[in-house]
């Protein structure tokens, strides 16, 4: 097994945004969703004011710790003074969004164009 950092992330940038979709359908593993907290943070990071989607198009299913990840991320998202919009959660995951009360602190819109056209 290859310890080489390889991106869980496709990631693509127009119009100051930065679009971000997952490769894997389920983010469960730790390490996973670490590598993935940090790279998205680093995007974070390296804007003044940093425009993310997060696109969970891909996804099936998402673990607490990933649901931590995404609280970490839009805290330092809103510490610089960006903006961070989820979109295409699916209905089963989304449960737990509200379940969670999450669905409240995050911008989350049902389509990439939606969330796009939000910032």
């Amino acid at each position: 097994m290859s310890q080489q950092h390889e991106s869980r992330l496709r990631i693509t940038e127009s119009d100051g945004v930065t679009h971000v979709r997952f490769i894997d359908r389920n983010i469960l593993d730790e390490a996973n969703i670490q590598s993935i907290g940090d790279e998205i943070a680093q995007i974070i990071e390296s804007s003044s004011s940093p425009r993310v989607l997060i696109d969970f198009d891909n996804v099936d299913h998402l673990s607490s710790a990933a649901l931590g990840t995404l609280i970490t991320i839009n805290n330092k998202t809103n510490q610089r003074g960006g903006a961070l919009k989820l979109a295409n959660i699916d209905p089963q995951i989304y449960e737990v969004f509200v379940i969670t009360k999450l669905h409240k602190l995050f911008d989350i819109h049902d389509t990439t164009e939606q969330a796009l056209a939000s910032f």
